[in-house]
């Protein structure tokens, strides 16, 4: 029997936007096994290995569906003072996805693509940010960083021991 054309089946392609879902479903993944953000309580954590550079985890906000956080190292952009490289994180516990809004690497997006980009250069930007978050977190847990590793800031302990 003779295969046209038309009856080979077929392989679906990933469009940009079904590539970027499929990225923030890693990075959620990604964030789960490494510090389980979800079940974290408001405030600022940080995990040391040793290797001195010690990685914050900024839970900002939580939700019932969403997380709100911040991922970044202790070190500082020389010329603003922010935190660099940082990363802004949305943990959508009910998708279970993670999207890095946004990322300080040096420039805020506005700078990279300008107040009104075309939506493919929003995807292509999107894509970007969170590939870096991928990579990041993949560093972060061959390091050594993780759950085991991670505590809450001393101050913050100290405070909530006082009530």
């Amino acid at each position: 029997m003779a295969h046209t054309a038309s009856s080979v089946a077929r392989i679906p392609r990933l469009s940009r936007f079904g590539w970027l879902m499929a990225l923030y479903a890693e990075n959620c993944a990604r964030l789960n096994r490494l510090f389980a953000p979800g079940r974290l309580a408001t405030g600022r954590y940080v995990s040391s290995t040793g290797d001195g550079l010690d990685v914050y985890l900024d839970v900002i906000e939580t939700h019932r569906y969403t997380v709100e956080l911040r991922l970044t190292y202790g070190l500082h952009d020389p010329v603003t003072g922010e935190p660099d490289p940082s990363a802004f994180i949305r943990l959508y516990r009910d998708a279970g996805q993670a999207e890095a809004t946004h990322c300080y690497v040096g420039r805020r997006w506005q700078d990279v693509i300008g107040l009104y980009p075309p939506p493919d250069e929003v995807i292509g930007h999107r894509m970007r940010m969170n590939t870096f978050l991928g990579k990041w977190l993949e560093y972060l847990a061959e390091q050594g960083h993780g759950v085991a590793t991670l505590h809450p800031l001393q101050e913050q302990a100290a405070t909530a021991e006082a009530y």
